[in-house]
């Protein structure tokens, strides 16, 4: 029963080696086989010949049912998927003449991002004349990273870029 796949030439007649070190499903050592016997011991067993080791030398094969093996894997891979944190960017904008109670509430909702473990860019963008007063942007920006200063950390301090300025915070790891 040979297997078709669209990867590497690992499995039954795929295997280019002349002779291989053979490996039972059961975990036995056979020895140095000839890839042909080999070949027939395992559909003798109704089992894939399947290239465990290709660099080794002789190259190291071992009876088992591929398909079986690649649903194994692939489950593996699925269940590591599940288990990742995914990491987003959240962006809250402010201005340079914020009001106390526009700041809190943007505050709260910077809080609630950063606890979720979600990364957090604070933009500002000067319009007009509010270009000289830059220096009062940078100043939001550091009020607002000192009242966070709790739960997140500074990943890069505030940057200016034409008529933006960025500050990107990430939350601490000690939680």
């Amino acid at each position: 029963m040979p297997a078709k796949r669209k990867d590497a030439g690992l499995v039954n007649e795929e295997i280019r080696a002349r002779e291989v070190m053979v490996i039972t499903d059961t975990g036995e050592k056979l020895g140095v086989v000839n890839t042909r016997e080999a070949l027939n011991m395992a559909w003798d067993k109704d089992l894939d010949l399947v290239l465990v080791a290709p660099s080794a030398k002789p190259p190291v094969a071992k009876f088992m049912d591929y398909n079986k093996f690649r649903y194994e894997q692939q489950r593996k891979l699925r269940e590591a998927k599940k288990h990742q944190k995914t990491v987003s960017l959240k962006e809250i904008r402010l201005s340079p003449k914020i009001d106390i109670g526009d700041f809190n509430t943007k505050l709260k909702n910077g809080r609630k991002f950063l606890d979720n473990g979600d990364k957090l860019k604070i933009s500002i963008r000067f319009r007009g004349r509010e270009m000289a007063y830059t220096s009062r942007g940078r100043q939001v920006m550091m009020d607002y990273a000192k009242q966070c200063e709790d739960i997140a950390t500074i990943e890069s301090k505030p940057v200016q870029d034409g008529r933006n300025m960025f500050m990107l915070l990430t939350p601490k790891k000690d939680k």
